[in-house]
């Protein structure tokens, strides 16, 4: 059975300015008419005979309060954006007829870093600038390259580990796991192993707790900085900087009518476990 998208194709609008080099989002979208689309239980209001009006899940947006890339990256405040472009305070649920209290200070003009929620799917908005001050890829699969350079060493087979730039469904001695309640890493093998399951017990520490295969975030618009990757998520394993890591765990993103949840950015799986990472300890002279 497929289940209906929450997704409207005319969810939002957004506007690059030419002249002043903005990009607004708007909610709601044209239909093949022209005309501005909105479902017939969607929020809708007039004010000094301008009609305004919100989509039926809304367009909820989120302005980083800090440099998005090369400074101290934090969440900032989920709002919802009218059709107009009016910045509300989010409703009491996702669908919830009486639209929040208007934000006068704040405005729908993305930034660099701004999410755009579409209830289903989350966007991250960079600008040119941003993304200048972001690692390339080749800058992030250097950084891959080095840390195999180390030749990291299973404790237990003693095997060179070998760390992947993109996830793969096939394991062999080379891969690379990490204990998600430890962050030891180490190769795949039977040593403390409870059969039936993905509880293992870390020879390192005889911390007990699942095991996940590490993998390079090869994404560079998800990176708030250049920093080396030392850090993973929980229970993904994808690998990134230690202050990217943090913050994509401290952001909340729109989950349900009214829920959040934290989420890996380059898999959107949900974090598990507080603080939903772990910092990775390997073995000789990569640690």
């Amino acid at each position: 059975m497929v289940t209906q998208s929450t997704i409207s194709r005319f969810a939002c609008r957004i506007i690059a300015h030419r002249t002043t080099r903005t990009t607004q989002v708007y909610a709601a979208g044209f239909d093949s008419s022209r005309n501005i689309f909105l479902g017939e239980k969607a929020t809708k209001w007039q004010n000094n005979g301008e009609i305004d009006g919100l989509t039926t899940n809304g367009v909820l947006i989120m302005h980083p309060p800090n440099q998005f890339c090369g400074g101290e990256a934090k969440p900032g405040i989920w709002r919802e954006v009218s059709v107009g472009g009016g910045v509300y305070a989010l409703r009491e649920s996702r669908s919830a007829p009486q639209k929040g209290i208007k934000v006068e200070e704040e405005t729908n003009v993305l930034q660099d870093g701004t999410l755009i929620d579409l209830c289903g799917a989350t966007l991250l908005w960079r600008s040119a600038e941003g993304l200048g001050k972001s690692p390339t890829k080749r800058h992030l699969e250097q950084m891959v390259d080095e840390l195999n350079a180390g030749r990291p060493q299973c404790p237990v087979g003693l095997n060179t580990l070998v760390i992947p730039r993109k996830a793969t469904l096939t394991s062999t001695e080379r891969q690379p796991v990490v204990y998600l309640n430890c962050g030891h890493v180490q190769g795949l093998h039977e040593w403390g192993h409870e059969k039936d399951s993905n509880s293992h017990t870390c020879p390192m520490c005889l911390k007990v707790g699942p095991v996940v295969k590490l993998c390079m975030g090869i994404e560079p618009a998800f990176y708030v900085d250049s920093g080396p990757p030392s850090f993973c998520f929980n229970p993904c394993g994808h690998m990134a900087s230690e202050k990217t890591v943090r913050y994509w765990a401290a952001v909340p993103i729109p989950h349900g009518t009214n829920g959040f949840h934290a989420a890996c950015p380059f898999c959107a799986s949900p974090l598990e476990g507080v603080p939903g990472f772990v910092r990775l300890i390997f073995q000789d002279n990569c640690d």
